[in-house]
């Protein structure tokens, strides 16, 4: 890697400011059409690269990085989730991968929370209403959801943005449950009020509204299976900001079409950007295009991660952001 200038590859188009800093600051080809990279693009990027810089669209597999070329040593990812990228191959070649972590945490909470509104009170069924000139005027039975102060929040994952999206409803009077692989500390969880389930069976059979939030892992992969999933109540919701991949989607639309489940927002899908085309049909479903972390305060901060990262690399430093591993 030349030490000033290292050949970086950018897979996406990023925010002009982010652009602009990189090209100071690096030898970089930039994508500025915006269109996901082909399998072959994407092997050429690797072949000639110093730094690669994907996102979440780019598929970072063993095939892919049994084919990089020596001097391919950071993958600074565009992104907290580095599910795509296969980190045990990574380290095998002896390639580092960063990612940029805390910057997405309020902006996804604020969408998580968003969603625990929105859902249960029908506001996408309203709007659309609204819009399709159907609407006849306030009726006192018509339009009727559900109000969840004092509702069972069930977070499933309480690492930064659980504890966010935590703060939030406690704010909003419900009552904090949560599963996650470990206890967290005894004074964040006196903070937050919430009430720590060891067993996720227990807890989802007991809340209201549950909310996804852990990454995706080969450890969370359909963690909500058909099983636990007809373990809540008819009356209870779902909110996924996090992976579709955690959530078994075929088993969460039967049961949503079936009314054994009262409704779902959904921020990822399983397949995306596919979208089961059952779930386009359910009136009881608030479906987003993967956009809980889409502000441009939080696109910015992630560009500033990847440029302190590839810096700190090139400088010859360990980068801030090396992913270790991943948490539940």
């Amino acid at each position: 890697m030349t030490k000033n200038k290292p050949k970086v590859i950018v897979t996406r188009k990023l925010p002009d400011v982010i652009e602009t800093r990189m090209m100071e600051l690096f030898d970089v080809t930039l994508n500025l059409d915006d269109t996901p990279m082909t399998k072959a693009e994407l092997t050429e990027a690797v072949q000639t690269a110093d730094v690669l810089v994907p996102t979440l669209t780019d598929r970072i597999d063993a095939r892919l990085l049994a084919q990089a070329g020596d001097n391919l040593r950071l993958i600074a990812n565009y992104g907290t989730g580095v599910d795509h990228i296969d980190l045990a191959s990574a380290r095998q070649r002896g390639i580092t991968v960063t990612n940029t972590p805390d910057v997405l945490t309020e902006d996804t909470a604020d969408m998580t929370m968003a969603l625990i509104l929105a859902v249960p009170r029908r506001l996408a069924e309203g709007a659309m209403n609204v819009r399709s000139d159907d609407w006849k005027g306030w009726s006192p039975t018509w339009m009727l959801g559900h109000r969840i102060h004092g509702k069972r929040l069930g977070i499933i994952g309480m690492g930064r943005i659980g504890s966010a999206v935590a703060r939030r409803a406690k704010g909003f009077g419900l009552s904090v449950h949560y599963h996650n692989r470990h206890r967290v500390h005894p004074e964040l969880e006196q903070e937050l009020e919430a009430t720590y389930w060891e067993s996720l069976d227990q807890m989802l059979s007991r809340v209201d509204i549950v909310s996804v939030n852990c990454p995706h892992t080969p450890a969370t992969f359909h963690l909500l299976s058909g099983r636990r999933l007809k373990l809540l109540q008819p009356q209870a919701y779902v909110v996924n900001t996090s992976r579709g991949e955690v959530i078994d989607e075929v088993a969460l639309t039967k049961l949503l079409q079936s009314g054994d489940i009262a409704g779902a927002g959904l921020d990822v899908f399983e397949h995306e950007p596919a979208v089961n085309p059952k779930l386009l049909e359910l009136d009881n479903v608030l479906l987003l295009p993967h956009m809980g972390s889409a502000t441009f305060e939080g696109r910015i901060d992630m560009g500033d991660k990847v440029l302190v990262n590839i810096k700190t690399f090139a400088d010859g430093h360990k980068p801030p952001d090396r992913v270790i591993g991943e948490a539940f």
